[in-house]
């Protein structure tokens, strides 16, 4: 016979990819690449900016994958990508040339210590997203996170870098603190530390007309001064996990 059977044929792959989720995945990706862009021209503040505005579009892109059932095996692989410019290297990037590159006039050994110190956030959050990515769809993660995601560490230490931009504090002076919270800020992604991850809030089910009130009064906060209240929230979350873990221990104890 010529004609083969159709169990013989090749099949053939869809090819293309979804357009809108994969669209604000690259707004994080541009957000990250903007940051570090005026990091190099010194206006930390839009640096930090542009951070935020990818925390933004990295939450949307899943949600609007989910919402119109767009996800996809290369969504996932782009949005790592995407996440460990943006949250990574970026906000590590940020931090260095706004403070820590501050250590190398103080001598060769402490200048080591700068760039060091933002390599390895740069290097922990990538292992956070490598961990996160095998582990995805596991019931843990899915009601948790193990470790301090990387747009929560970057909340953390970029929005520290917003406030002391935003009152024309310049680096050298707070390079103890930024030095502190950049380190501090890889541990907590590489830990086994818990963290609420908020993935039962299903936003198309009703909920108590208290929330939007809450919504309303967060939103009204941030506008009145975003650096200071982003870093303070991000602060708590950061802090949220551990206290949670002493907590848990002191009471099995």
């Amino acid at each position: 016979m010529n004609d083969l059977d159709d169990d013989t044929q090749p099949v053939q792959r869809r090819r293309g990819i979804f357009l809108l989720p994969n669209l604000f995945t690259t707004g994080t990706l541009f957000g990250g690449f903007y940051a570090i862009i005026a990091a190099t021209q010194g206006r930390f503040g839009m640096a930090a900016i542009g951070i935020f505005v990818a925390m933004l579009t990295d939450m949307l892109d899943g949600r609007v994958a989910r919402l119109t059932h767009t996800e996809s095996d290369f969504g996932i692989q782009y949005d790592s990508l995407a996440d460990l410019v943006a949250f990574g290297l970026a906000s590590g990037l940020v931090a260095y040339m706004y403070s820590l590159y501050s250590l190398t006039e103080l001598s060769e050994t402490l200048g080591k210590l700068g760039w060091l110190a933002a390599f390895f956030y740069a290097a922990a959050a990538a292992l956070r997203l490598a961990r996160f990515n095998i582990s995805r769809g596991g019931e843990t993660e899915s009601k948790v996170f193990i470790g301090l995601p990387s747009p929560a560490a970057a909340g953390l230490l970029v929005g520290f870098v917003w406030v002391g931009s935003d009152y024309d504090a310049s680096g050298a002076s707070l390079v103890v603190p930024v030095f502190v919270f950049t380190v501090a800020a890889g541990l907590l992604m590489v830990s086994n530390v818990r963290y609420e991850s908020f993935k039962h809030l299903n936003l198309g089910e009703r909920v108590p007309f208290t929330y939007i009130l809450i919504v309303l009064a967060a939103l009204v906060l941030i506008m009145l001064n975003p650096p200071r209240v982003l870093f303070c929230g991000f602060l708590l979350y950061a802090v949220s996990g551990p206290v949670q873990a002493v907590w848990a221990w002191r009471r099995k104890s």
